[in-house]
């Protein structure tokens, strides 16, 4: 029985393309698997069978298969993971497929988990022919619907290199029925070889993520040794490449398509996705496409949001089910701002019934500028910078640009420019730019790197949206040259009195360009013409209700603003007497959002002095995270205030130049060394090289050797050290670590203490925040304990430890806890805490340990011990009570 959707084009009977699964390659998949079931409260137990494919090439590929619920067929969904990856990081999304009524499998690719073979970047001799040996498993299983005998109803997921082969897949084998690709490429060659020109940095980043050049194919080492050496991508690279790219199948992919592509991405821009849309959509089938705040270079990811459009894409058009909402034809996720109780920038999508394409609703804006001369410097050094490829994370380039924060750099001398006029009113581009520019150049080729910038009313604020540039090689330059340059495709607002500015620079951190120095010449040949997309909208906010009296408000606040005095607009003072106090907090408060009387902080006090090591204690939900944040600058208290050495902060308070932080971790480029990846960064930060005092950073992370290697090589308690000394970058007065020994061994939390101590030791101030409490002990001068937002109790270790109020009662069994809450509620007892002891009481003012004696052996207790506590884990369970 055929179960395809009737009256839909792209369901047609499609020709034949099963040439990858040959008879000669043999499938097996060994033994019976080892099956798992994960518990859910609210949905029914997911079963997972790990099992391994045999190929007839004898390379084992590490497999998986989950479904939920009755027995049954169901359609099925194959997920792809992202390169260097494995079949584990599709774990999650594919257990809540398999609640949603699907049969998932999953798989390590070739080279990569516990599948072996070399990686062939998606070759379809190897990595889709594995695809095709999926689905004739599948083909086999009995919990799976079949449209016809061998023909299961499978669809496709996946990010990245999982992208690719969702789309690899439905290009050769015609029983793919949907596919949901995301962040991915359409043309690897393109992606890797832009205008002609080398991205080394994302292509070593491929290499070095990969496990080094011998773990991939032959050809492809080869042929990336070639180009990485010369810095010029030849024909045989770029055959080589687009072999293996979904482009080169384009005119097969006729299934239901949803193309999801970051606008953070300077590995696979939106004009890959874009590409995408337009072949497919060419041969009859529907494609939607979402473009996501985040990407290869960091912002959101929105994973829950895409994973809930993946499911409902699915229901329609592998369920066959009609009243699936799979969202709009078009949408695009914008920024506004950040949101001030948890630092994270606020995102608003919008929408069209209709892909608008890169190039629709097109203006023109005028440029300005004389014909400009420039250099490329010998060994193209200093390059500019736009984005720092594969940072990642939410402290990324672009999801600074996207918050309007200006970090790119173009050297004097290096470039040429032409600008607007301010505009007259706020723009919205959504796609690329295109312009025509007259080059020449002393040299035969010429390497430029063309970017718009947004540039604020002063002339000196300017933003790259999403810190993307366009390389162009431009050959036979030597006579001069008209070229036409489509700019990056990005979703960007440019405000009012705000300028538009055409930059081409000589070289670009993230590529490769020209060694031998050369002179360029640049000059206009077009006005700019930008994409504005006018049918995609964003749905409009109802006004509140406060937009009704405003005005009448606003008079009441001006007569009261009058009548108390004028407002303060300035910064509190300077108080000259806590100018050698690192850290004073003083009654401060934080609500949470929405809420008048729930909080997350609520009157702290404490003080920090020189030299200390503070340990920053309590449970979750205590409030620490929420301090923390305050005192970085990033959300703003509501009552109460922290002074730094005597200033009191607030977002962007110069003295917090003054404060390190290792918060969330750092994200290293894993092909470079320890050292260029500090250097690299304090570059981002604009400040002078030698206020980095990296030699000195680096000495107390004692990395040794270590710093020369890439980071790659890096055990796990290295890579948190170079977190350390990347926080530790211009010796910072204070320094905040929130869980610096995560994930790290014991041997490797012994090094990371001693790091503390020798950062204190020269008179500096560190804050650590952390669970382990052993450590905490061992590391720290001094504690401030918090609970439910409150201060319980502060000062040093070893006067926390050893308070004679807390008695350690040891027990023949293990207490009740019915027994514990009568011993707690007694009179003199402030507090009482099951142990594997027995019970941790601490005694009120009035409260006695012969008392204490007395009253446990009137309540039966089977004392065995009584004794005053000596552990830092029994001060802190004392100390907070049943909170932890």
């Amino acid at each position: 029985m055929d179960l395809r959707l009737p009256g839909r084009p792209w369901l047609r009977s499609r020709r034949p393309r099963r040439t990858l699964a040959a008879a000669a390659a043999v499938v097996v998949l060994a033994g019976a698997g080892t099956w798992t079931a994960v518990a859910s409260d609210d949905a029914p137990p997911v079963r997972r069978a790990d099992r391994v494919m045999t190929t007839g090439d004898g390379v084992r590929i590490d497999t998986s298969f989950f479904t939920a619920g009755p027995d049954g067929r169901r359609p099925a969904v194959l997920l792809g993971h992202g390169f260097g990856g494995s079949k584990e990081d599709v774990r999650e999304q594919a257990e809540d497929l398999a609640r949603d009524g699907y049969a998932v499998l999953t798989w390590s690719a070739r080279g990569f988990g516990g599948s072996t073979g070399k990686i062939g970047l998606n070759d379809p001799e190897g990595e889709v022919a594995d695809v095709s040996r999926l689905i004739d498993w599948l083909a086999g299983r009995p919990e799976v619907r079949l449209d016809r005998a061998g023909d299961p109803r499978v669809g496709i997921a996946g990010n990245s290199y999982g992208g690719a082969i969702a789309l690899l897949g439905a290009g050769h084998d015609d029983r793919v029925d949907a596919i949901a690709p995301a962040i991915t490429y359409f043309d690897l060659a393109d992606a890797l070889f832009p205008g002609g020109v080398l991205k080394k940095l994302w292509a070593g980043a491929f290499v070095t993520s990969g496990g080094g050049c011998a773990r991939f194919e032959p050809a492809l080492c080869a042929m990336y040794e070639r180009v990485a050496e010369s810095g010029v991508p030849d024909a045989r690279a770029r055959a080589l490449l687009e072999a293996r790219s979904p482009s080169a199948v384009a005119d097969r992919i006729d299934v239901p398509t949803l193309l999801m592509q970051g606008q953070t991405d300077s590995l696979f821009p939106l004009g890959q996705a874009d590409a995408a849309a337009r072949a497919i959509r060419a041969n009859g089938a529907p494609v939607d496409v979402d473009w996501l705040a985040g990407g290869h270079d960091g912002g959101d990811p929105e994973t829950d949001r895409l994973h809930g459009r993946v499911r409902a894409w699915f229901d329609r058009y592998l369920k066959g089910d009609k009243n699936a909402d799979t969202g709009p034809a078009f949408r695009v996720t914008r920024t506004g701002g950040v949101d001030s109780t948890d630092g994270r920038a606020q995102l608003r999508g919008a929408s069209a019934d209709a892909y608008p394409g890169l190039h629709s609703g097109e203006r023109s804006v005028k440029l300005t500028g004389r014909e400009q001369r420039f250099a490329n410097p010998a060994g193209a050094s200093p390059p500019a910078v736009s984005a720092l490829p594969g940072i990642g994370g939410s402290g990324g380039l672009s999801q600074l640009s996207s918050l309007g924060v200006g970090v790119s750099l173009d050297f004097p001398g290096q470039h040429a420019r032409f600008d607007s006029a301010p505009v007259a009113r706020d723009l919205r581009v959504t796609g690329s730019p295109t312009a025509t520019v007259r080059v020449r150049s002393t040299s035969d080729d010429a390497v430029l790197f063309a970017k718009v910038y947004d540039v604020g009313p002063d002339g000196r604020q300017q933003v790259l949206p999403s810190q993307l540039v366009t390389p162009v090689r431009v050959e036979g330059a030597r006579a001069g040259k008209d070229v036409r340059l489509t700019l990056p495709a990005v979703d960007h607002e440019v405000r009012k009195g705000h300028r538009l500015r055409l930059v081409l620079a000589s070289t670009d951190l993230g590529y490769a360009s020209p060694a031998a120095p050369a002179t360029y010449s640049v000059a206009l040949r077009s006005d700019l013409t930008v994409p504005t997309a006018p049918g995609v909208t964003t749905a409009a906010a109802p006004l509140p209700a406060w937009v009704v009296w405003l005005p009448v408000a606003g008079a009441v606040i001006a007569l009261a603003l009058l009548l108390t005095g004028r407002r303060r607009t300035t910064a509190p003072a300077p108080d000259q007497d806590l100018a050698d106090v690192p850290l004073q907090i003083t009654g401060l408060s934080k609500r949470y959002a929405r809420s008048a009387d729930r909080y997350a902080v609520r009157d702290l006090s404490f003080r920090v002095a020189k030299g200390q090591v503070l340990g920053l204690l309590g449970p979750n939900g205590a409030g620490k995270t929420t301090t923390l944040r305050m005192l970085m600058g990033l959300i703003k208290p509501d009552d109460g205030e922290i002074r730094v050495f005597g200033h009191a902060v607030r977002p962007g308070a110069p003295v917090l130049s003054r404060v390190g932080a290792f918060v969330e971790g750092a994200g290293f480029l894993p092909h470079l060394s320890g050292r260029e990846n500090l250097e690299l960064y304090w570059a981002a930060t604009g400040r002078p090289p030698e206020d980095a005092r990296l030699d000195e950073a680096l000495e107390i992370a004692g990395l040794g050797d270590a710093l020369a290697r890439a980071v790659r090589t890096y055990s796990q308690g290295m890579r948190q050290r170079l977190a350390i000394a990347q926080a530790m970058l211009g010796l910072p007065d204070l320094l905040i670590l929130d869980e610096p020994t995560n994930g790290l061994d014991p041997p490797q939390i012994r090094e990371m203490r001693e790091v503390m101590i020798r950062y204190a030791a020269a008179g500096r101030t560190v804050i650590v925040s952390s669970h382990l409490l052993a450590e905490v002990e061992q590391s720290c001068t001094h504690l401030v304990v918090m609970d439910r937002g409150r201060l319980v109790q502060a000062g040093p270790v070893q006067e926390i430890i050893g308070s004679g109020d807390t008695l350690l009662v040891g027990t023949v069994t293990p207490v009740e806890e019915p027994v514990a809450e009568k011993v707690a509620a007694l009179p003199g007892i402030a507090s009482a805490v099951r142990t594997d002891e027995g019970l941790l009481v601490r005694l009120d003012a009035d409260g006695t340990a012969p008392r204490l004696i007395a009253e446990l052996v009137r309540l039966e207790v089977p004392v065995t011990s009584v004794g005053p506590h000596r552990r830092l884990e029994d001060a802190f369970l004392t100390l907070i009570g049943g909170s932890a």
